[in-house]
């Protein structure tokens, strides 16, 4: 497909929302733009727009805020922004919150005290009661004020609306018999309770984001901040965004890549781990291809970028992540389109609570309560949030563990998998190499492990790791030691090592040249048991003399 034909997907902050009814108007007002194919999703707080035609970036932006909400376009800087901004107002809620609590508690609790011999004696001071509520109401209670004259503004109608308008009903009404010492009971502490726990529901709303959040910060957490580049024969330390295609880049042994890129000298291996789940590392040489955030071992590598920025397959993960996150299952898109007539419809109910109850038993305050009731009971947080939050919740796990889902609608059709294939390594084994069986040609297994341990030792290789470890596990006071001086207790020096990339290790011991590594290197590779040992995929690792 040409450009013009796919469009430009392009992704937005998107703030203001506050329920599934803004997300589903918001997303209509785009859908009715020219040129414009949107997703909007509440928990991930993002607006994916396809591009057509004409249609731009600017024209995105003004139709959002004619909808009443702020759009930023995302670049490499927006998750910081993101995050600052949102630790702020998090603070800033959480002490709103707890004077919420405090202004609301008094209120409540006087209703422990109401059913007693002396009946509204017991209550506190209408007018305590007064300036208790009225913060409550319209300082902390403000942003839903907001939201609803914003869902308003914009031709519809939002859980803020139902929270505005059932709380400044229940408050009006007794603002009323207070100012007028009417005999009527007053019900100050339902839109303060309300407010307050709706509040509740917001402040474990933002946590649930934030801790999912964590999983696409860990990703690009791999990727290092600087690289060393070659710039008219020198080499220049500089950050990462700055390299272009094409730009020759060194990478140092155990150092990350920068970017992706091709070995263009050099010889090492490389841990790839974090792509493939694979432990062992992967040979490099010339010709080769590298990727940004995998770890290099202990050869140097020159290399020539080949994708940078948001053309890396690190970026390709992270973004993958995100739209999964931003995707909507069936069940999603469903309940969108239930809270979008949801108000409304709720609005009509309550109305139509009023006039019915007021009809039946004639009392005014009896019939206001009954209709508060509906409008704030069927505030929709469960209907638009619960289903987004837990694929916010799942994908973000998931991408800890090394799972990365697709889409959502693959989460809703999983109960319906009869066949589950599984990577092997780090999924159906421990992702690390063990020692399983050791065959001697001569000598005892003590000395075997002792001398291979002997020449492993330091080193960061997987297969060094399981060497030292199956021989530190063979030592009989194994706890002690380890407490002490860790698994290479017991080992003699040795000298003249060197490490054979793609080979294996030599050094010499006293006086006496060993060698560590691949059968072929030692000369071995038709060996029965190492055929048998191949065959049934384990990794052989020989140890020899030479001479």
């Amino acid at each position: 497909m040409s450009e013009v034909e796919s469009g430009r997907v392009v992704e937005f902050a998107i703030g203001g929302m506050t329920c599934a009814a803004c997300s589903a108007r918001l997303e209509k007002v785009l859908n009715r733009q020219p040129g414009m194919q949107a997703n909007v999703n509440l928990a991930a707080e993002r607006a994916r727009v396809r591009l057509l035609g004409a249609a731009d970036e600017a024209a995105v932006v003004a139709a959002v805020a004619k909808a009443g909400f702020v759009a930023e376009l995302v670049d490499s800087q927006t998750r910081e922004r993101e995050k600052a901004e949102k630790m702020r107002v998090y603070r800033s809620e959480i002490k709103r919150f707890w004077i919420a609590v405090l202004l609301t508690l008094p209120l409540v609790g006087q209703m422990f005290f109401m059913f007693g011999e002396h009946g509204h004696r017991n209550e506190l001071s209408r007018w305590l009661q007064l300036a208790l509520a009225t913060p409550v109401q319209f300082w902390i209670g403000w942003r839903f004020y907001d939201g609803a004259f914003k869902a308003l503004r914009g031709g519809g109608a939002n859980m803020d609306v139902l929270v505005a308008l059932g709380t400044s009903m229940a408050w009006g009404f007794s603002a009323v018999v207070t100012v007028f010492a009417l005999d009527q009971h007053v019900y100050f502490e339902g839109g303060a309770a309300v407010i307050t726990l709706v509040l509740l529901g917001k402040l474990l709303e933002a946590r649930a984001k934030a801790r999912t959040s964590e999983a696409i910060e860990a990703l690009i957490r791999l990727q290092p901040k600087t690289a060393r580049v070659e710039r008219d024969g020198q080499w220049v330390e500089m950050p990462v965004e700055a390299l272009m295609p094409g730009d020759i880049f060194m990478v140092r042994p155990g150092e990350s890549v920068p970017v992706d890129g091709e070995v263009v000298e050099g010889d090492s291996s490389i841990n790839e781990a974090m792509l493939t789940g694979e432990s062992m590392p992967v040979h490099k040489l010339a010709g080769d291809q590298v990727f940004a955030a995998t770890a290099n071992g202990q050869g140097a590598l020159r290399c020539r970028a080949t994708g940078v920025g948001e053309h890396t397959l690190l970026a390709g993960i992270i973004r993958l992540v995100g739209e999964a996150q931003g995707s909507k299952a069936p069940v999603q898109r469903m309940a969108d389109r239930i809270s979008a007539i949801f108000v409304p419809v709720v609005c009509g109910i309550a109305l139509v609570t009023f006039v019915g109850w007021w009809w039946y038993s004639g009392f005014f305050a009896e019939a206001l309560v009954n209709a508060v009731a509906v409008l704030v009971i069927a505030c929709p947080c469960a209907l638009g949030l619960a289903t987004p939050t837990a694929i916010m919740v799942g994908t973000g796990q998931g991408a800890r563990a090394g799972i990365l889902v697709r889409n959502a609608e693959a989460l809703e059709r999983a109960e319906r998998v009869t066949v589950l294939a599984l990577d092997k390594t780090g999924t159906l084994t421990l992702g690390e190499p063990q020692v399983t069986e050791l065959v001697l040609r001569h000598g005892d297994e003590a000395t075997a492990l002792r001398l291979a341990a002997a020449l492993e030792q330091g080193s960061e290789h997987p297969l060094a790791r399981a060497i030292l470890a199956r021989h530190a596990a063979s030592l009989s006071t194994l706890a002690t030691m380890e407490e002490k001086a860790g698994p290479t207790v017991d080992l003699p020096k040795t000298t003249n090592f060197k490490a054979h990339a793609g080979l294996g290790v030599s050094a010499e011991l006293d006086g006496r040249e060993w060698r560590l590594g691949s059968p072929d290197w030692l000369g071995v590779a038709d060996d029965e048991a190492v055929r048998r040992l191949q065959g049934a995929g384990k990794t052989v690792v020989g140890l020899a003399e030479q001479g």
